[in-house]
């Protein structure tokens, strides 16, 4: 594929990258202003891509969530910050120019953020590592740190081509959560699986999104590994039955346990997920033979 803008030929992928650019330039008021330097940040996600990206000094507070073992993948760099609980009158009191959000968490906090004047900006949750490249180069942009973000961009790339070269065993895998939830196309966690060089079941069952996965058909479509999160609980729940019952433990050797905090988030430190899965394929493959 080849393409022209603004008077420069681009061909491949050096064509997507110069449209990525193009896109998430500055405008020419952006431009000019200075570089934000009191960032808050109130979602477990913009935690961990600011913490990656900002300037020394630049991002002043990050979520709690993000020292929460289980669930951030930062949580030594997280321990350096002053923490936030997501509510409008601590993030107020920090008195930001620029406050990092989600589009789906602490929607109140926003609004009234937003009404009150404060400049906020909101990140979707990743669903494919062309997401993750978006929203790293957007934050890029608004940091004013584009030559970091490119870092970790190229980091990414480099990281998917490494998996990419790697001859993997023709297997299937899946997702499988509490409650017997499952992921299918349209899901970071599908990204996942593909990165990974396998085939996801879920998305093979027809699944989109996050979607029940009843155990019959589990093990009716018997797949070659089962990815299983870390999520605790502090008693015996309903939730988790599914991993309790016989039929499920009879599978026990597929079980591939990935810690949710690859999961959650996109940025590189999720290709970890798709690394351990990608191991977990070869060695059963080694067995298989």
């Amino acid at each position: 594929m080849t393409a022209v803008l603004s008077g420069y030929r681009y061909t491949g992928a050096a064509f997507v990258a110069a449209l990525m650019a193009f896109a998430f330039a500055p405008s020419s008021a952006q431009a000019t202003s200075p570089a934000p330097r009191r960032v808050v940040s109130i979602n477990l996600c913009t935690d961990q891509m600011a913490m990656l990206m900002a300037a020394p000094g630049q991002l002043k507070s990050v979520s709690s969530l993000a020292t929460e073992k289980g669930t951030s993948v930062m949580i030594d760099e997280a321990a350096r910050y002053p923490l936030n609980h997501g509510q409008a009158e601590e993030v107020f009191l920090m008195h930001p120019d620029l406050v990092l959000a989600g589009t789906y968490t602490a929607k109140a906090t926003v609004a009234l953020l937003k009404e009150l004047g404060f400049h906020v900006e909101t990140f979707k949750p990743a669903s494919s590592f062309n997401d993750v490249r978006e929203n790293l180069t957007r934050l890029g942009v608004l940091l004013r740190r584009e030559g970091r973000a490119a870092e970790l961009v190229a980091e990414l790339d480099n990281g998917l081509a490494e998996l990419a070269v790697r001859k993997v065993p023709r297997k299937n895998a899946v997702f499988y959560y509490a409650n017997s939830y499952t992921s299918g196309s349209g899901t970071l966690a599908d990204a996942i699986v593909k990165a990974a060089g396998l085939a996801n079941l879920g998305d093979a069952l027809g699944f989109k999104g996050m979607t029940r996965l009843p155990l019959e058909l589990l093990i009716f479509a018997d797949p070659d590994l089962i990815i299983e999160g870390d999520s605790q609980y502090g008693a015996p729940a309903l939730a988790k039955e599914n991993f309790a019952h016989p039929a499920f433990r009879a599978m026990a050797e597929r079980v591939v346990p990935i810690p949710d905090k690859y999961t959650i988030c996109g940025g590189p430190f999720t290709l970890e997920a798709s690394r351990i899965l990608q191991r977990a394929a070869l060695k059963q493959g080694a067995v298989d033979r």
